[in-house]
C-alpha cells in the first residue's frame, strides 16, 4: 500500500471518528434536554407576557439568562469591534518593518491566551480599583464585557489583517492608476472587497464571546439576578447557568433543564455561524455582480 492510500484511509477514517463523536454528542444532548423545551424553560410559572414586558420576576426559567447573554454579547462586540478592526487594518495596511513584526507577534500570542487568565485579570482589575480609584467598584456586566472584549480583539485583528493581506496587489495598483490616494484606495477599493471575511470574523467572535464561561464567572455572572439592572449590576448568562446546573442539580428534573439550556446555547452558537456564513456569501456575490 503506498504512503498516499495510507494517508487517504487516515484522512477519511478521522473525518468519520469526528462526525460520528459530534452526532453521538448532539444525539444525546437532544435525547436529554428536549422534553424541557417549552415555555416553562424560559418562563417558569411565571406567564411570558408578564416576563417579556418585565412586570414580574422570573425565578425558575432561563429567560433572564437569555436576556442577560445578549446584552453581554452586544456590549462586548460594541466595545471590540472599533480596536479590532481598526487594529487589522493598521498592521496590514500601515505598520511597517519592526513595528508590524513585533506588533503581529504580540497579538498571536494574545490570542492564545486561555480565557481563564482573562477572567482572572478582570477579577484582579476590579480589587485594584476597588482599593484605589473606585471604592463602589465591583463585579458587573460592564466588567465581563470588557474582558469578553479583549479575548475576541485579537481573532478580529488577525482575521483583518489575513483578509487584507490576501487580496492580490492588482487591486491596490488598480485604485492607484485610477488617481486614488492610500487613504481612498483603502476605503473605495479593497475593505469593500474584504468585507465578507471581516464579517465573518466578526461572527467567530461573536460565537466565542457567546459561550465563554470563564471569563464571566469571575467577572460578575451569578446564578440568580433577575434581568440585567445596568451595566454595573450582576447578571445572569446562559453559560454560568448551564455550569452552575451541572455543578448544583438536586434532581433529573433539574439536570434535563440544564440539558435544554444547553440545547439553546448551542441553537444561538449555531445562527451565529449560520449568519456568518450568509453574510459572507451575499457580500461575495455583491463584489462579484452576481445574484
Amino acid at each position: 500500500m503506498t504512503k498516499e492510500k495510507m494517508l487517504k484511509i487516515w484522512a477519511n477514517l478521522s473525518t468519520i471518528i469526528i462526525i460520528g463523536g459530534f452526532l453521538t454528542f448532539i444525539t444525546f444532548l437532544i435525547k436529554q434536554g428536549y422534553s424541557t423545551l417549552n415555555t416553562k424553560l424560559f418562563f417558569g410559572t411565571t406567564p411570558p407576557i408578564d416576563a417579556i414586558l418585565n412586570n414580574k420576576p422570573v425565578w425558575d426559567g432561563i429567560w433572564p439568562a437569555l436576556i442577560g447573554t445578549t446584552y453581554l454579547l452586544a456590549l462586548t462586540m460594541l466595545i471590540a469591534l472599533i480596536p479590532g478592526i481598526g487594529s487589522g487594518i493598521y498592521l496590514a495596511k500601515f505598520a511597517t518593518g519592526k513595528t508590524k513584526k513585533a506588533l503581529t507577534t504580540a497579538t498571536e500570542l494574545v490570542a492564545g491566551v486561555p480565557s481563564i487568565v482573562i477572567g482572572l485579570f478582570g477579577f484582579v482589575l476590579i480589587i485594584i480599583l476597588k482599593k484605589t480609584l473606585l471604592p463602589q467598584a465591583t463585579t458587573c456586566l460592564l466588567l465581563s464585557a470588557f474582558c469578553l472584549a479583549l479575548l475576541v480583539i485579537p481573532s478580529l485583528i488577525i482575521t483583518t489583517k489575513n483578509s487584507i493581506e490576501s487580496l492580490p496587489t492588482s487591486l491596490e495598483q488598480t485604485g492607484t492608476a485610477l488617481g486614488l490616494t492610500e487613504k481612498q484606495n483603502l476605503y473605495h477599493i479593497l475593505l469593500p472587497s474584504v468585507t465578507p471575511g471581516i464579517l465573518g470574523g466578526i461572527m467567530l467572535a461573536t460565537g466565542r464571546a457567546i459561550e465563554d464561561t470563564a471569563v464571566i464567572m469571575l467577572t460578575g455572572a451569578v446564578a440568580n439576578a433577575g434581568l440585567p439592572a445596568g451595566l454595573t449590576a450582576k447578571y445572569e448568562a446562559l453559560p454560568f447557568l448551564i455550569y452552575y446546573t451541572a455543578a448544583q442539580y438536586i434532581d433529573e428534573t433539574e439536570l434535563a433543564k440544564g440539558f435544554g439550556t444547553t440545547i439553546i446555547l448551542l441553537i444561538l452558537s449555531t445562527t451565529s455561524l449560520f449568519i456568518a456564513w450568509l453574510l459572507e456569501r451575499t457580500m461575495a456575490k455583491k463584489w462579484k455582480g452576481t445574484k
